[in-house]
């Protein structure tokens, strides 16, 4: 069963992949016993199934996902949620008022306010109902301080990298936080801004030379020169 592409490779439509009894996965279509790719992108192969990573388009929502998000508005049972999609986002109060406490009757503000971060898991989206998301969980919730980058959500494979081999890199050289939300919202945490900043122009290369081969060393270069002066 040829392969004539391997991880990480960029692809464009009409790009021969495989041939044989491989799974044509998102962005690939199979013809004649033979998989193509439908857009430009990354390619990835997973236990016989090769997909193609867009290196453009929206956010989908994801049941599973973990995104980033802004609070733009409050009713008065919950809040809604920018996520970088265009579909509207809503936290139900329920998730941060304590329980047994009455959703109605509490001010809501007191526990998120219009602007504040947060980090959120998609818990349900069917495309024909707002995305339901939840903050109960490890590592999600309120985030303070650092800051805010958004990028290209197709992006963001290329910023983990392999096995989180970027991200790694990057949080290496800085020593910043890093949290990445599947949404293309990035939120970073330093211990001073000129190593934030320098996070965010590691990351900004990254959005910029996604289909570039040998990125990895180029930003691990760019990083190290930019510390050292």
């Amino acid at each position: 069963m040829p392969i004539y592409v391997k991880d990480w490779d960029i692809v464009v439509p009409g790009d021969l992949l495989a041939e044989g009894d491989y799974t044509a996965g998102p962005y690939v279509y199979k013809e004649d016993n033979k998989l193509y790719s439908t857009t430009i992108g990354i390619v990835e192969q997973r236990k016989g199934t090769i997909r193609v990573v867009p290196l453009q388009g929206p956010y989908i929502p994801k049941v599973g996902d973990i995104v980033i998000g802004v609070v733009v508005d409050i009713s008065p049972t919950a809040y809604v949620v920018d996520i970088n999609s265009s579909y509207k986002a809503i936290l139900q109060a329920s998730e941060v008022v304590p329980p047994k406490r009455n959703v109605l009757a509490e001010d809501l503000t007191k526990y998120l306010d219009v602007g504040d971060v947060i980090v959120c898991k998609v818990m349900r989206f069917d495309k024909y109902s707002d995305v339901l998301l939840t903050c109960k969980g490890k590592d999600l919730g309120k985030i303070e301080g650092g800051r805010l980058v958004k990028i290209t959500p197709a992006k963001i494979p290329r910023l983990i990298g392999r096995k989180g081999s970027m991200v790694n890199l990057i949080k290496k050289e800085t020593g910043c936080k890093m949290v990445i939300g599947q949404n293309g919202y990035i939120w970073i945490k330093g211990k001073d801004k000129k190593l934030e900043a320098l996070a965010e122009k590691a990351i900004r290369k990254v959005e910029r030379e996604a289909h570039m081969s040998g990125l990895t060393q180029r930003v691990q270069n760019m990083l190290q020169s930019e510390r050292g002066s």
